[in-house]
């Protein structure tokens, strides 16, 4: 199986401070024969690396800490990472948590104050809207567990 993984989870330094955040458990995934497709939505829509950090607003413009809207960008590189889902056949992704694109489930209020609330990152939500199931780096072993014994 194909599956989305958000690029610096696998080790790439393309986070917005200019730094990847390696998740091991990920060769596990390689070693029951998956493959894995990198994708970084932020850079994918044009965002340089390092870059000003970015939250997703509660009316779902992203939003730099200077104020500056991203979310031309953010809407852009969640749709070539859809493009990429549908080229590889992807079905799954394991994407960042709490990022302002790949975030599931929670992400960041848009006050820069470090509160975590309800919600998906840009990304994250049009992959599920379009029926392609999200996890976060912390489900990494229920899902390996829940792939190996599919099979």
């Amino acid at each position: 199986m194909n599956i989305l993984v958000s690029a610096c989870l696998l080790g790439t330094p393309c986070r917005y401070d200019g730094t990847g955040k390696l998740e091991p458990a990920l060769e596990r995934l390689r070693a029951q024969g998956h493959s894995l497709v990198p994708v970084c939505p932020e850079v994918l829509g044009g965002l340089p690396t390092p870059r000003p950090p970015a939250e997703r607003q509660p009316d779902g413009r992203v939003v730099t800490r200077e104020g500056v809207d991203v979310t031309a960008e953010y809407r852009a590189g969640a749709e070539r990472v859809l493009e990429l889902a549908r080229a590889h056949g992807c079905t799954m992704a394991v994407l960042k948590e709490r990022s302002p694109s790949c975030g599931r489930g929670q992400i960041y209020d848009g006050t820069f104050s470090h509160t975590l609330i309800p919600g998906s990152g840009v990304a994250a939500q049009l992959l599920e809207e379009q029926g392609i199931a999200v996890y976060g780096e912390s489900l990494l072993d229920e899902l390996i567990g829940q792939l190996s014994a599919e099979g």
